[in-house]
Order: structure tokens, then C-alpha cells, then sequence
């Protein structure tokens, strides 16, 4: 059932009420306030800019939808409203309703089944007239990007119900599709529709039909919005996959399987169809020539057009190993095989199965002539396009040989670089064994890459395979500056483009420069930042550039790293002359949202009291306007502020850290401290931080509020002693603040997760300076480590300790020393700090044992220490419900330790596995 009617607007901001005369006090928070505090989410702009859509969303909670006049104070609100979208015209608004969420989780809990909870609704607002058309039953939408007036979506609902509710197997669900115009003026419904995708430009749609309905036949389907028809390209009982559709509208490609038989190896075959004949014709199937014998059609590749329309590229694969069906369960014998010189350590290998199974190669069909070539190929498995696809040669590169290197010096892998030509399928090998991520220009013309080994940019030139190296370090390095790892030093990479290739455009440390491809002009540099050590960035506001247009200014994001203020600039790129339009104490957003038709931007702008709301300006960023205020309450509750401090470290280094310090700090009191640290932070110190239960660190304003100090201090690392570069720069600063009277000495904690959690447990083998500590997913046994596995991604971890972030920079053969005095798990007999530690049984980048191994040698040494794992969960806990618990024990722990609140149940007597998930010993234990 679909309905209309009228929605009024709301104001803009709900103002707080105070009472005349009375100052209300601020509120102190507890964890319901992370059920206060919402968040903007998928917030876009209208082409014509007039118009801002966003969410405010509160985990498990109703979201709502809100939609915005960016001139005048006007808005509408739509309860459970979500991910909007702004028709090509902006003058609609398409959006799904979702259904309650109290409503839902109660007939779940009465145990109602799946399919007859509510489901979604899609909603139409349209801008002019303020109507709303509701139509139930939403399986999903789309909307075209490029033309107006029309929309398409799939339905929801049981088409026929069994007469026993309970045979599930016989529902019949309605997979339908309506096409229809906005107006509701014309609509046409589908029936047992699996794919449908709009042209981008021409007026278009396909779709593909499983015809189960007697009444419509199966097969692909072209509607063309013109004449309002839905035309027949190819029908016949099949299965049909990855529908493409040129951006004209003028062709199709698909892929039909025709066959009844059940096989395994499913027989697709390529057909195309045209503006002008009446149907779709078979290009290719399985037996053609050009296929490698027993290889097929992969139907585990999307089809895809040129923009130019000239080509149509598909994939290829080898036949798949297939199991034996006549054998039993038990006569099938289940064994791992690890070999020395596999490629990918085996369960790298599992992690990557599925991929590895729908491998497939990449292959061209020439509309022109009608001729194929093969572009992937077994020794050169990954081929990189241009954006347009349209150009002569494409990317090839092969990290086969290489790949087994990964295991001890991490990515990028070298590789193997070849030009493949687009006609011929002919590769020429242009670098071997190059360690880095090669790319393709936007104009196909060169191919380039950041040389990790070399610490240069270089280019290929693919009409005559010459090499140019376009930096070398004299000037200024190209590197990472800051690098402390031992490993080869990335780069800051690239802003892009010039229109035709003509240049490319890098990053330092600092400033842009243009690099001539060919390599016969100097470097030129663009911007002047070294001296005030304020980066620039260039944005890309348009998302379908794929070239920088020199003629127009270039939108740059402006950083200090000093002070950490931040802005946004126009550059000239052909006189290298830089207007600043903005620079404060803020952090703006680095990827701010520009209307496509018009002069206005959407961006934020945040700092450590300032909730990062919507604002829309010019390009000038002249007439700013706030859109948006999410959080009014926050006025209401204790908030705190953020500084930079700065102290000396052991090694007579000048560092930088964080101070968060509670609302009215009074620098004659005492009061007690959280060190929380990872790495370097301070460049985050104008972030927003609302209150939110945090996956693995503590939430400032909410232990601001509490009244606790934080302290996030920067950390630079010596190569071979982590640990001992943490005490160097932890310590000093600690004392520093301790030394300027507002620091309880006697009640100061340490919190870090990962690096950080490993930092935590080697300052308690050090020091007795901290009451307690949290340690999250930490490593303290390095010699064990070293040999573990990262289960997530299957990769070895010794890559970790001989080239990043552990930073030992040997293997346990040459420098047992060093993984011995970085281990804390050696000396935990001198640990007086008690420890919470949290580490969970699915952790796919630490192994879980690590956190075990810490547990029981603290317990066997008598010393106090609890361990926290949330089942099932990675490397953090990441279900609300587990990071809401997380928290609280964290602040129970704290608390208990920093402020002698009373110890909750769980510290005093722990949880029996009897009691696991039913008690929680969340308690406060009393006199």
C-alpha cells in the first residue's frame, strides 16, 4: 500500500531551557550516556547544492533521517529513516524506513520467525511539495545517477504462503521488481527479478528474470525509459549472472547458463547485445579457441564496458580441483600439507581460499572488429586498467616469486612489471623484481611507482619502455621523515594527475611537486611548508575526475604539525600561488563532500569540545553555516579541555604529548591520572572525542568528566629497544606533569590495547610508579610471538619483529638478546603494578596466548591480575554489547585503584564458568 501526505518542518536546534535566575550544574555521566550521544552518517549534498540529507544514528537504536534547506533554517525529520539519496534533478529524496527496533527485538524474543518480522519501506520525499509516498515491503532500490524521473525496487514478501506455516521449503518469495517513474504516473512489475543495474548516461535499465512465474519467461530484459518498454534480449530457462550495461544504454553483456544438467562446472556462456537487432548473440562459450585448454567463462568476474563502449572485458579461469563425490566422510583423509616453499604460508592460503577458488583472468572483447585477447595470464595473474579503460596498455605485474619474502619483510612484495597491449594481449616485461605498488596514469601513457628500495619516484613510459627516475633525495627527501621502524621508509604518496598526463603530482613531508613524467624538467615545487612545517594536501572534490585540471584551483587541506591546527586553501598550479581560506584551532574534515552542479561544499569542522556538525559554504568557505546539532545535551554535562605539553625524553629529544584535563581544573589540586598512548597521537589533538564504549582505549570526555586527567604522550623508537624507547619518552613526561603539583603520584594508571597493550606490560617490569594497569591484546613473550601466526590475514608475524612495528630488527637467531630484554614476560617477578587484561579467544593479529601467557604468570607469581575474553570476538571486542560491558569493567577498575571506589564482584570474586553470561559480577561490593 503506498501513501502521501504532508510533513512540517522542525526547527533547526532544540534549545536548552534553563531556569531564570538558576544556573543548573553539569552533569556527571555514567554509561547511559553512551545511549545519549548520536553520530552523523551518510550525509550527502543535492547537485544543485540547495539541499543536505544526513543520519543521526545511535548503535541499536532508531536512527533518524534528517533532510536540510542549506539556505534556510528549515528541516525535516523522519523517524527510523536512513541513507538518503538525492535524485540527479535534487529535487527528491530516497530513503528506506526501517522498522523499530524495540519492536523487532520483542517478537524475536517470542521467538517470531524471520520472514514474519517487518521489513523495511522505501520513502519518496519530494522537495517542492513536502509529500511523502511510502511504499512497504523494501528489499532494496536504486535510483539512476545521471537522469531523472525514474527509480526501480525489488520486493520483500512471501509471494504464496504454505498451507502448513511450518514448511518452510515451499514459501514462495516474491523477488519482483517495479519500474517506475517517480510521479507514480507509470509502473511495471517484474516478476523473479535477480540483478537489474541502470545505464549511468542513457536512459536505460537491464534485468535478469528467472521466469518462475508461468506467466513471464525467463531470461535478460532492457527497459528503455523513452518508449516506456520492456523488451525481451534473450529468454530461456537459465541462470543469469553479472549484467553490465554501457553508459550510453546503447549495450548489454551477460553471462546464461543454459543447461539443466547438474554439473559442477557450470557452462556459461558471453553474450552481447546491441542498439538495433532484436537479441543478444553468444560471443563466446567454453569452446572457443582463444580459451587455454579445459579453462572457462568465470562466472566469478563482473562484466564490464569501456566508457568509450569499444570494449567489454570478462574473466577467464583454470578448471577448479573437485572432490571426489562417490567417497565418504570417513574414507576422506583431512590433512594440511605445509611446504618450505609454498608462495603463501598455508594458512595464508585458507584465509585467501575463496578468493583463490573464483580466481579468475582478465580478457578483452574489441566491439570493432569483434577480436579477443587474453590480458591475464597465469604468470601475470593481476592487470590494472585506466579509470576509462580505453587506453592502449594496461598494468601487469606478477608477486608470485616474490611472495614467500613477505613472511620476514612485509609489503609491498616486489614484483615483476610488464606492459600488456589491450589489442594483442601481448606482454613485454618492462622491471623485474621491483619492491612496490605499481599504478597506470590516468591517460594509460605511464606507468609509475614509489621504489621502496631505491626511497624514489619513477616512471615507464609504455610507447617506448623507458624508465625515468623522477626524485633523488638532494632537495628534500620523498620518504617518510619520521620512519623509526626498521624497514624500507614509505612515501607520502601522490595528489595526482595532470590532465593528460601531463604531470605528476607528489607529496613531501610538506609541499606538492610537480614531476615531469619523462623526466627533462626539474622538480617544481608548488607550495612552501617546510619553514612552518605545515603540510598540504590536495583534495579531490570531484569523485569522476580522474585528472587535475591545472586551469582550475586546486582545493588543498592545510595542516600544522606545530601547533595542529588545521584548514582548507586554494592553490594556483600553474604560478604556485596559495590562498588560505581557512586555519584555526580545528580539525577540518579531510574529505569534505562538494555539490556536483554548484559552488558549495559540506564539511566539518571539530575540536575537543566542538561536535563535528555539518556546515555548507561556499568554495571561499565565505557564509558558513552550521546544519546540524546532533548533541544540545552536551551542554548539559561536565566536558573537559585538550592541550599540547612538551617535555625532554631520556635521549634529550623535545616530544609532544596530549593533556586532557576535567571542566574547572584547578591547578592547585591533586588528581588522579590515565597514561594511554600508541605511538604518535598528537597530531589528533583537536579530534572530537564523544562519548562512546571505545573497541579498546578509554574515552576522554568521558574520564574527564569522571575528573580524571589523561595523558597521551608522542613516542619515537630506537631500532632494537621498543620497550626500553617507551620508557624513555613515557616516563619523562609523567614526571614532567607530576612535577607541576596538579598529579596524584600515588594513583596514576596505564592503558594502551595492541603496541600500546605491549607498552603497558613492559613499563610495570620497570617501574612501581602506577597503581594500575590495563593491557589490551598485548605481546609479552617476543620469542613465542615471533614464531606465531597472524590468523586474521595468515601472514607469519616474523615480518613484525625483523622490518615494522615490533621493531626488534633480527630474527631470534641473530638477536636472542634482544627479543629476551623486550619480552616482559621474563620479568614479571618484579611487576608490583596490579594488571587487567584483555584479550579475546578470536584475536586474528595477536595470538590470544600471549594475553594467557601474561594471566598465569602473574597468577603463579601471586600477583594481582584479572583477564578478560569476550568470545568469539577479534582483536577487540566489536558487539555493542561486549564493548558496553568492556568499559564499564574498565572503569570499575580504575576507579577502584585511582578513587578507593568499592571493588566490584568480578575484581573481589571473579565469574565461574557456571555463571558465564548469566551473572556478570557488575556489582560494587560493600562493608
Amino acid at each position: 500500500m503506498m501513501t502521501k501526505k504532508a510533513i512540517t518542518f522542525l526547527a533547526l536546534f532544540t534549545l536548552p531551557i534553563f531556569l531564570l535566575g538558576q544556573q543548573v550544574p553539569k552533569r556527571v555521566m555514567d554509561h547511559s550516556v553512551f545511549n545519549e550521544w548520536r553520530f552523523i552518517k551518510n550525509e550527502k549534498i543535492s547537485n544543485d547544492g540547495q539541499w543536505v540529507v544526513y543520519d543521526l544514528t545511535i548503535e541499536e537504536h532508531d536512527p533518524e533521517l534528517v533532510i536540510r534547506s542549506a539556505d534556510q533554517n528549515t528541516e525535516w525529520r523522519f523517524p527510523r529513516g536512513a541513507k538518503g539519496q538525492f535524485s540527479n534533478d535534487s529535487r527528491y529524496v530516497f530513503f528506506t524506513i526501517h522498522p523499530p527496533v524495540d519492536s523487532v527485538k520483542t517478537m524475536r524474543r517470542k521467538k517470531v520467525k524471520k520472514d514474519k518480522l517487518p521489513t523495511d519501506t522505501l520513502a519518496i520525499f519530494n522537495l517542492a511539495t513536502q509529500e511523502v509516498e511510502r511504499i512497504p515491503d523494501l528489499k532494496s532500490f536504486k535510483i539512476p545517477k545521471k537522469w531523472d524521473g525514474w527509480l526501480a525496487y525489488k520486493l520483500d514478501k512471501p509471494r504464496i504462503e504454505p498451507k502448513d506455516s511450518t514448511r518452510e521449503e515451499e514459501k514462495k518469495w516474491n523477488k519482483d521488481l517495479v519500474i517506475r517513474t517517480i510521479d507514480g504516473n507509470f509502473s511495471q512489475q517484474v516478476p523473479d527479478v535477480n540483478e537489474f543495474v541502470f545505464a549511468k548516461d542513457g536512459q536505460s535499465l537491464l534485468l535478469s528474470s528467472e521466469g518462475q512465474d508461468s506467466t513471464f519467461m525467463a531470461g535478460v530484459y532492457y527497459f528503455a525509459a523513452s518508449n516506456r518498454q520492456l523488451r525481451p534480449l534473450f529468454r530461456g530457462k537459465g541462470k543469469y549472472k553479472k549484467l553490465d550495461i554501457d553508459k550510453a544504454g546503447q549495450q548489454a553483456a551477460f553471462l546464461a547458463d543454459l543447461d539443466s544438467t547438474e554439473t559442477r562446472i557450470r557452462p556459461y556462456g558471453l553474450y552481447h547485445w546491441q542498439s538495433g537487432p532484436d537479441s543478444a548473440r553468444l560471443i563466446m562459450d567454453n569452446t572457443h579457441t582463444m580459451l587455454p585448454e579445459q579453462w572457462q567463462l568465470s562466472a566469478n568476474r563482473n562484466l564490464q564496458f569501456s566508457d568509450n563502449g569499444q570494449r567489454l572485458f570478462f574473466g577467464i579461469a583454470p578448471p577448479l580441483v573437485l572432490q571426489d563425490t562417490t567417497l565418504l566422510k570417513e574414507e576422506i583423509v583431512e590433512v594440511e600439507v605445509w611446504h618450505w616453499e609454498d608462495a603463501r604460508l598455508y594458512p595464508q592460503q585458507k584465509v585467501r581460499l575463496k578468493n583463490e577458488k573464483e580466481r579468475s583472468y582478465l580478457c578483452v572483447w574489441h566491439r570493432d572488429n569483434a577480436k579477443f585477447a587474453q590480458l591475464g595470464r597465469t604468470d601475470i595473474p593481476e592487470i590494472r586498467l585506466t579509470p576509462e579503460k580505453d587506453s592502449r596498455y594496461a598494468l601487469g605485474y606478477n608477486e608470485l616469486p616474490y611472495l614467500s619474502g613477505i613472511s620476514w619483510d612485509g609489503f609491498p612484495s616486489s614484483k615483476d612489471v610488464y606492459r600488456v597491449d589491450l589489442e594483442t594481449g601481448e606482454a613485454t616485461m618492462l622491471q623485474r623484481k621491483v619492491r612496490a605498488n605499481p599504478a597506470i596514469s590516468p591517460g594509460g601513457q605511464f606507468l609509475f611507482w614509489y621504489n621502496n628500495q631505491d626511497t624514489c619516484w619513477q616512471t615507464v613510459e609504455l610507447s617506448t619502455q623507458r624508465l625515468q627516475t623522477l626524485t633523488n633525495n638532494q632537495v628534500v627527501p620523498f620518504y617518510d621523515e619520521l620512519n623509526d621502524r626498521p624497514m624500507l621508509p614509505g612515501s607520502y604518496g601522490i595528489a595526482g594527475w595532470l590532465e593528460g598526463d601531463a604531470a605528476l603530482i607528489v607529496n613531501d613531508r610538506y609541499d606538492l611537486w610537480q614531476l615531469d613524467p619523462r623526466g627533462r624538467q626539474v622538480p617544481r615545487q608548488l607550495t612552501n611548508g617546510r619553514a612552518d612545517q605545515l603540510q598540504h594536501r590536495y583534495l579531490r572534490l570531484d569523485p569522476e575526475a580522474y585528472a587535475i585540471d591545472p586551469a582550475q584551483a586546486g582545493f588543498l587541506y592545510l595542516f600544522n604539525e606545530k601547533s595542529k591546527d588545521s584548514g582548507y586553501g586554494h592553490l594556483n598550479w600553474q604560478q604556485g600561488n596559495l590562498n588560505t581560506i581557512a586555519m584555526e584551532a580545528m580539525r577540518y574534515r579531510r574529505r569534505p563532500l562538494k555539490a556536483r552542479d554548484a559552488d558549495r561544499l559540506l564539511f566539518t569542522k571539530e575540536n575537543f569540545d566542538r561536535f563535528p556538525n555539518l556546515m555548507v559554504a561556499n568554495l571561499e568557505l565565505k557564509n558558513a553555516k552550521q546544519l546540524s546539532n546532533a548533541n544540545p545535551q552536551q551542554a548539559e554535562y561536565r566536558w573537559g579541555s585538550i592541550e599540547l605539553v612538551e617535555w625532554t625524553d631520556l635521549n634529550g629529544e623535545q616530544l609532544s604529548g596530549m593533556l586532557v584535563k576535567p571542566e574547572n581544573f584547578d591547578p592547585n589540586r591533586k588528581y588522579p591520572m590515565i597514561v594511554n598512548f600508541y605511538e604518535r597521537s598528537s597530531n589528533r589533538l583537536h579530534q572530537h572525542r564523544a562519548p562512546y564504549p571505545h573497541r579498546s582505549t578509554i574515552n576522554y570526555s568521558f574520564y574527564a568528566n569522571q575528573g580524571y586527567l589523561i595523558f597521551n604522550p608522542d613516542v619515537p623508537y630506537r631500532v632494537g629497544y621498543p620497550g626500553e624507547s617507551a620508557y624513555n619518552a613515557v616516563m619523562p613526561g609523567v614526571t614532567a606533569l607530576i612535577n607541576q603539583g596538579f598529579v596524584d603520584e600515588a594513583r596514576i594508571a596505564l592503558q594502551g590495547h595492541s603496541w600500546g597493550g605491549y607498552q603497558v606490560a613492559y613499563l610495570i617490569t620497570k617501574t612501581n610508579l602506577f597503581r594500575c594497569a590495563e593491557s589490551g591484546a598485548p605481546v609479552v613473550n617476543m620469542f613465542s610471538a615471533y614464531g606465531g601466526i597472524r590468523w586474521g590475514s595468515g601472514l607469519s608475524r616474523m615480518f613484525q619483529y625483523e622490518n615494522t612495528q615490533s621493531r626488534i630488527g633480527g630474527t631470534i637467531w641473530d638477536t636472542p638478546l634482544r627479543y629476551l630484554e623486550n619480552s616482559p614476560l621474563f620479568f614479571l617477578d618484579k611487576v608490583e603494578t596490579p594488571v587487567l587484561i584483555l584479550h579475546n579467544d578470536k584475536d586474528g593479529a595477536v595470538p590470544w596466548y600471549q594475553g594467557i601467557e601474561f594471566f598465569v604468570a602473574m597468577r603463579r607469581l601471586g600477583k594481582p591480575a584479572w583477564m578478560l575474553n569476550y568470545n568469539d570476538e577479534p582483536h577487540w571486542p566489536v558487539k555493542r554489547q561486549n564493548r558496553l560491558d568492556f568499559n564499564l569493567r574498565m572503569h570499575q577498575f580504575f576507579d577502584y585503584y585511582l578513587k578507593d571506589a568499592p571493588m566490584p564482584q568480578w575484581m573481589e570474586k571473579g565469574v565461574p564458568a557456571t555463571e558465564k553470561g548469566i551473572r556478570q559480577g557488575l556489582e560494587l561490593m560493600t562493608d
